[in-house]
C-alpha cells in the first residue's frame, strides 16, 4: 500500500509553522553571518585568499564533526531541545562577532572560533528537523512540510548574502552581525514553544560505534536509500568540481566581469526559490520516481549548457546562457532534495531517522572536499605541461569532468528501483 504523493489542503499543524518560521529566522542569521565574517577578515584584519580559506574551513568542521553526534542525540533527546540549545550558541556566537566588530578586537582565530560555534546551529536545524517533521504533519503532507523548509533555506541562500553585502557597505559589519544576532534571538524563542507532540521512539542508550552501525545498516541495506545517498555523492562530488573552474573560466574565457559572474550565481539562488516554490505542485502531478529524476536530469542540462558556452566564448548569448544553466542547476536539485527527504522521513523507522539524516548530511558534505580537490589536481597537472597557447584548457578540462560526474549521478539514480516508485511507501 502507498499514500498518495498529492498533498493534503488541511493546513499545516501550528508546530510546524513555529518551526518554519524558526527556520527561517535561522537560515538568515547563518547566511547573513557567512558572508558578513570574511567582510571583517579583509576590512579589519587584511586577510588574503589563505586566511579567508581557513575561516571558511572552520565554519565547515562542525557538519563532519558534529552531524554524527546530533544524530545519535536526536534519537535520544528531544528533538526541539536540541535545535533549541544549538540555536542559543549560535546567538551567542553573533554577539561575541557583534562586539568584535564594534570594538575593533576581531583577530582571525577568534573569528574562526566563532564562525564554527556559529555553524553548529545548522548543523543542529539540518539534522534534527527533519527527524522532528514526521511527529509534527500527517504523512500526506509531508511534502509541502519539506517544501516550505526547503523555501525558507533557498530564500535565505538567494538573498542573505546580499543583504549582508549591503549592510556592511552602508553601515559597517556591525550592523548585519545585529541583524543576524535579532534573527537568530528570534528562532530561539520560537523554538522555545516547541515540543514533541507525541512520545519520541528513543534509541537504546548503547554504545555510539553500535548506534552508528545501526543507522548506517538502515541506509545502506535500503535499495533506494543506497540509491539515493550514492547519486548525492557523485552530485556533490561534480558540483564542487564544477566551482573550482567556474569563475577563473567565466571570467577568462568568457569575458564575464566581477558583477556578471554574480548575478549567475545569483540565478543559481533564485532557481532554488523557484523549485521550492513548484516542488510540491511537481509531486502531486507526476509520480514520485519521476519527481525524484528531475534533479540529477536537470544537472545534466545544466552542465552541458555550460559546456556548451566553450563555442560562444564572448558573446553575450554565453552570458544568458550561464545564467540559465545555473537557474536550471538550482530548480531541479531543490526538488530532489524535498522529495528525497520526504522518501526518507516515509520509510526510515522513527528511532534511526536522527542518525539516518545525519549519516547522509556528513557524506554529503564530505563529497564537496574531494571535488574540489579534483578540480584544483586538474588545474596543477595541466598547467604543468599545457602548452601557453591554450591558457583555458584546465577549466574546459574541469567543465567535462564535472559533465562526467553529473552524467554517472544521473545514470546510477536512474538504473535504481528509485524511479519506478508511484507514490511515497509506506513505512516497512
Amino acid at each position: 500500500m502507498t499514500l498518495p504523493s498529492q498533498p493534503t489542503t488541511a493546513s499545516l499543524p501550528p508546530n510546524f509553522q513555529r518551526l518554519a518560521a524558526a527556520n527561517l529566522a535561522a537560515q538568515s542569521a547563518e547566511q547573513i553571518s557567512l558572508a558578513a565574517v570574511p567582510m571583517i577578515a579583509v576590512l579589519s584584519l587584511g586577510a588574503g585568499a589563505g586566511q579567508i580559506g581557513v575561516l571558511a574551513a572552520a565554519q565547515t568542521l562542525p557538519f563532519f564533526l558534529l552531524a554524527i553526534p546530533f544524530g545519535m542525540l536526536a534519537d535520544r533527546m528531544p528533538r526541539p531541545l536540541i535545535m533549541r540549545w544549538a540555536e542559543i550558541v549560535r546567538t551567542l556566537a553573533l554577539l561575541g562577532l557583534l562586539l568584535c566588530a564594534a570594538l575593533g578586537a576581531s583577530s582571525l582565530t577568534l573569528l574562526a572560533v566563532l564562525g564554527f560555534l556559529g555553524a553548529t546551529g545548522t548543523v543542529a536545524f539540518s539534522v534534527a528537523a527533519p527527524a522532528y517533521v514526521p511527529s509534527l504533519v500527517a504523512r500526506e503532507q509531508l511534502p509541502r512540510a519539506n517544501a516550505r523548509l526547503e523555501l525558507a533555506r533557498s530564500a535565505a541562500f538567494a538573498a542573505g548574502p546580499a543583504l549582508s553585502g549591503a549592510l556592511v557597505a552602508w553601515t559597517g559589519a556591525s550592523a548585519a552581525f545585529v541583524v543576524a544576532a535579532v534573527l537568530s534571538a528570534g528562532a530561539v524563542a520560537l523554538l522555545w514553544q516547541l515540543q514533541e507532540p507525541r512520545p519520541q521512539i528513543t534509541a537504546h542508550k548503547r554504545k555510539p560505534l553500535l548506534e552508528l552501525q545501526e543507522g548506517w545498516r538502515a541506509v545502506w541495506h535500503q535499495d533506494w536509500l543506497r540509491a539515493i545517498l550514492l547519486t548525492s555523492i557523485a552530485w556533490n562530488i561534480s558540483w564542487f568540481i564544477l566551482h573550482a573552474a567556474f569563475v577563473p573560466y567565466a571570467m577568462r574565457a568568457l569575458g564575464m566581469s566581477a558583477d556578471r559572474v554574480g548575478l549567475s550565481l545569483a540565478a543559481y539562488g533564485a532557481g532554488m526559490v523557484v523549485g521550492a516554490l513548484i516542488a510540491t505542485r511537481v509531486m502531486a502531478r507526476i509520480k514520485l520516481g519521476l519527481a525524484i529524476m528531475l534533479g540529477p536530469a536537470c544537472s545534466v542540462i545544466a552542465i552541458f549548457g555550460l559546456v556548451a558556452t566553450q563555442w560562444l566564448q564572448g558573446s553575450v548569448t554565453a552570458h544568458w546562457l550561464t545564467g540559465a544553466s545555473f537557474f536550471i542547476f538550482g530548480v531541479g536539485p531543490i526538488i530532489w532534495t524535498i522529495s528525497t527527504t520526504t522518501l526518507r522521513q516515509s520509510i526510515t523507522p522513527a528511532a534511526v531517522l536522527g542518525r539516518v539524516t545525519a549519516i547522509f548530511l556528513t557524506v554529503n558534505m564530505g563529497a564537496r572536499p574531494v571535488g574540489a580537490l579534483l578540480g584544483a589536481a586538474v588545474g596543477w597537472m595541466v598547467g604543468a605541461w599545457a602548452s601557453t597557447a591554450d591558457t583555458h584548457l584546465a577549466e574546459r578540462l574541469c567543465l567535462w569532468l564535472a559533465a562526467l560526474g553529473f552524467v554517472i549521478q544521473l545514470v546510477i539514480i536512474a538504473c535504481s528501483s528509485v524511479r519506478k516508485l508511484q507514490a511515497v511507501p509506506d513505512a516497512k
